[in-house]
């Protein structure tokens, strides 16, 4: 776990996605700390802010695929500690400090087959570092939200499909938790945001007040962008192997 990059650079102050200080006209947004990315400005979501603390990249990338895909459980103790850091740096951006913690939810058949939620397992072990400050009043509320339906796997989908797929995934079943709280939302990785869009959705439709998000890694626009071309190009290669069979 050593070899774990912190995020630097200039990030958009809603979703983190890094910016191109070269391309910005507003240097006196950024003086402010108020720079938003495009998406932010164009269809601003309905979270709070999202952090992160490192790129999904290298080290990062195979910490947490040993939890997700190998089943190392003990992974989440040290993803853990590094999502506390990034919860604590969130006060700094006006997060309140009464807050209802609540991981992504995975599907029924998702969870059966992993064994665990591995954004609970994180969630967990962050909260416990940060139960140690007394002042803050953090209650765990995972099953207050639940996915109720199936989704088609997000690799290789546009912007507007991802969002388009997980239109009504969750619901959130005990509002009585949510409602007129400030809600912590915590999942492993922050990929294009479409997750974190629909989950703040929800749950402000279920009366949170604000939701914050928080995860341990981020996956960058370009690199997402690299992703879903790889995605695209494989799928066309198995759809000319297919027409040449036919033929």
């Amino acid at each position: 776990m050593n070899d774990l990059r912190e995020q630097t650079g200039a990030l958009c102050s809603c979703c983190g996605e890094a910016l191109d200080l070269d391309g910005l006209r507003f240097t006196q947004q950024f003086e402010n700390n108020n720079v938003l990315c495009t998406p932010c400005r164009m269809v601003p979501p309905e979270f709070e802010r999202a952090a992160a603390w490192g790129v999904y990249s290298d080290g990062m990338r195979e910490a947490i695929h040993l939890l997700k895909y190998e089943r190392v459980e003990g992974a989440a103790k040290p993803l853990g500690e590094l999502l506390a850091r990034v919860i604590e740096t969130m006060y700094t951006a006006g997060m309140g400090r009464d807050l209802a913690v609540v991981a992504v939810p995975l599907s029924a058949t998702k969870q059966r087959r992993r064994g665990y939620n591995q954004s609970v397992l994180l969630a967990d072990e962050a909260m416990r570092k940060l139960r140690r400050r007394e002042e803050w009043q953090l209650k765990i509320a995972h099953e207050a939200m639940i996915r109720v339906r199936e989704t088609e796997s997000q690799f290789g989908l546009s912007t507007h499909a991802r969002r388009r797929n997980l239109r009504g995934a969750f619901e959130v079943i005990d509002p009585a938790v949510v409602n007129g709280r400030e809600i912590l939302l915590i999942d492993d990785i922050y990929t294009t945001g479409a997750t974190a869009r629909e989950c703040a959705r929800v749950l402000r439709r279920a009366g949170a007040t604000k939701v914050w998000v928080a995860t341990v890694a981020r996956a960058q626009r370009e690199m997402v962008a690299s992703w879903d071309r790889g995605a695209e190009a494989a799928a066309g290669w198995n759809l000319d192997r297919q027409i040449r069979r036919m033929d």
